[in-house]
């Protein structure tokens, strides 16, 4: 099982940018997918997840500006950001709570960081 994680870069203060994260492997069940960031020096903080249209979770410091979704059919979730500021820079590490088969236990699986830089 692998996340693939891309979207990342460079962008003004105001502007936008949409991550996405796709797992890979065949036969996983996905509980929960989100998105957590980890700012220079800073403790990596849980930015919003998803387990289903009506379960969604956000930090209060993206709230109105961010919007997490998941395609089921391609085991892949999206992070669409609006209203960048600085503070939301910091590389953001998508996350999946999964089965790999349907008689296995759970697990969290982590994929590769990508950078957002917004600059002021």
């Amino acid at each position: 099982v692998q996340l693939q994680a891309s979207g990342g870069g460079l962008v003004q203060a105001g502007g936008s940018l949409r991550l996405s994260c796709s797992v890979s492997g065949s036969g996983v069940s996905i509980n929960a997918m989100g998105w957590y960031r980890q700012a220079p020096g800073k403790q990596r903080e849980l930015v919003a997840l998803i387990a289903s249209a009506r379960a969604i979770h956000y930090a209060d410091s993206v709230k109105g500006r961010f919007t997490i979704s998941r395609d089921n059919t391609q085991n892949t979730v999206h992070l669409q950001m609006n209203s960048l500021k600085p503070e939301d820079s910091g590389v953001y590490y998508c996350n999946a709570d999964l089965r790999r088969q349907f008689y296995s236990p759970s697990e969290t699986y982590w994929g590769q960081g990508t950078l957002v830089t917004v600059s002021s």
